[in-house]
């Protein structure tokens, strides 16, 4: 059996590296704590809006993720298939602008391929689509903030 040291070292690093965001983020806490309507709005320890990022992961839950960055506000999706139709299929990305729950913080696109002759070939994504997957997305962000607010049932 053969140990190594790297990952203990890298282990390591990312347990002082959290150490150090732990006592930064106590400090935000206490600045929400002082002003309880501003964590209704303003994201608390990543770098966007977190209820825009955890609805945009929620929603999103049932395609594979191909890539996320919490502090960049950004989801991106692999390709999707729908086992209902084999012969399209979709991908997404998601970017969070902003720390303010507001709906221009948010911005969907969309790709979608479908299956010609053994291959895949781009076709039109409908705006109608785009648009409802962001207000599914801001939706569900409202709704996370409302139970979020003091005397939240």
């Amino acid at each position: 059996m053969k140990i190594t040291v790297a990952p203990a070292l890298a282990l390591g690093a990312i347990a002082l590296a959290l150490s150090g965001c732990a006592a930064h983020g106590n400090k935000k806490v206490a600045k929400l704590e002082k002003n309880p309507s501003l964590a209704a709005s303003k994201v608390t320890t990543i770098g966007v809006n977190a209820y825009l990022w955890r609805a945009s992961l929620d929603s999103l839950s049932f395609m594979p993720l191909l890539q996320t960055d919490s502090n960049g506000g950004v989801i991106v999706t692999d390709w999707y298939t729908n086992p209902r139709d084999p012969n399209e299929r979709m991908k997404v990305s998601v970017s969070i602008l902003d720390q303010d729950l507001r709906a221009d913080a948010l911005r969907v696109t969309a790709s979608r391929q479908v299956a010609r002759n053994g291959g895949w070939i781009d076709a039109p994504v409908q705006a109608a689509t785009v648009q409802k997957l962001e207000d599914v997305i801001l939706t569900k962000a409202r709704d996370l903030r409302r139970q979020a607010l003091p005397g939240a049932l």
